[in-house]
């Protein structure tokens, strides 16, 4: 009785602490950490939170496992230590049943729960839009980015980035010129459907603040299916080895309003952007192809 009090009284402080730290948390803590977040501000996608989501849970159970394996090593540590006066090797203990029934049965038990949270959370996540609001269909080449606004019949072609002119300020070593860099223009609130095409070899679009990443693999269309909710601009890169000048292959993405959207689309048209940058222009022109091999010979 008296050692379930000291328990009780044990664990009010414990649990008073633990409340006191999660309300001092930011919601960048609350996130585990990652890119997208700010306090009192809408998350950057509608996917966001999911993937947060589950990131945070994987921890606080992989943490909750941590300890436990953690206490037990421990406890068998002080309780099965050589005690002073023994002599040769402890008690050994073999073949415990309930014992390896319980650590092969856990672990089991834990690998299926990851895999179907993980299974439907990628299920909701790549999941087509039926109705989509814009269509986008995003070049990667080495080593910049080329975007078509498939469905404002408009593009914008892009070069990779460019370093700040060298002034002697070592403070400003290794930037670059960002108001050069490609800029792919997304209005907030609408489902996009954007198409991924490479016109070289393997690269990777990467926005860190959309928590989503996609390979662009040449001779393979992959898609990506974004709500933007967050007026902002985001960074990006690619995040495939790629080549010489993979570093510089950096891009921004602009969430902005749909008057603004519009009117980016009409500078586009007003510089001749008219049409398409399409498949024309890849590099990589030996891919294998789906037809029957033609025979030929040595005249």
């Amino acid at each position: 009785m008296r050692h379930t009090r000291r328990l009780r009284w044990a664990a009010i402080p414990i649990a008073a602490a633990v409340t006191f730290v999660l309300a001092g948390c930011s919601d960048a803590q609350l996130h585990g950490f990652l890119p997208g977040f700010k306090s009192g501000e809408k998350p950057v996608t509608t996917k966001t939170e999911m993937v947060s989501g589950l990131w945070v849970t994987s921890w606080i159970v992989l943490l909750v496992v941590g300890i436990i394996v953690w206490a037990l090593v421990i406890w068998a540590v002080v309780v099965y230590r050589r005690r002073k006066g023994q002599t040769g090797l402890p008690v050994q203990l073999r073949y415990n049943m309930p014992i390896e029934v319980f650590y092969t049965i856990v672990p089991f038990i834990l690998i299926i729960g990851f895999f179907a949270f993980t299974a439907r959370d990628q299920d909701a996540i790549e999941k087509p839009y039926a109705n989509p609001d814009l269509h986008v269909t995003v070049y990667a080449k080495q080593w910049a980015w080329d975007w078509d606004y498939t469905d404002d019949d408009a593009y914008d072609p892009g070069i990779q980035a460019q370093a700040v002119a060298d002034t002697g300020d070592s403070s400003t070593q290794g930037d670059v010129v960002e108001s050069e860099l490609p800029t792919l223009y997304l209005p907030v609130d609408k489902k996009i459907d954007i198409t991924l095409k490479s016109r070289d070899v393997i690269h990777s679009f990467w926005v860190p603040a959309f928590l989503y990443k996609k390979d662009v693999i040449p001779g393979h269309t992959n898609h990506m299916y974004v709500t933007p909710t967050r007026i902002g601009t985001y960074k990006g890169d690619c995040a495939e080895l790629c080549g010489e000048y993979h570093s510089a292959m950096l891009f921004q993405v602009k969430v902005v309003s749909e008057a603004d959207y519009e009117a980016h689309i009409a500078e586009l048209k007003a510089k001749g952007y008219t049409g398409s940058l399409g498949d024309d222009y890849n590099r990589n022109n030996n891919l294998p192809g789906t037809g029957a091999p033609t025979s030929g010979g040595n005249d």
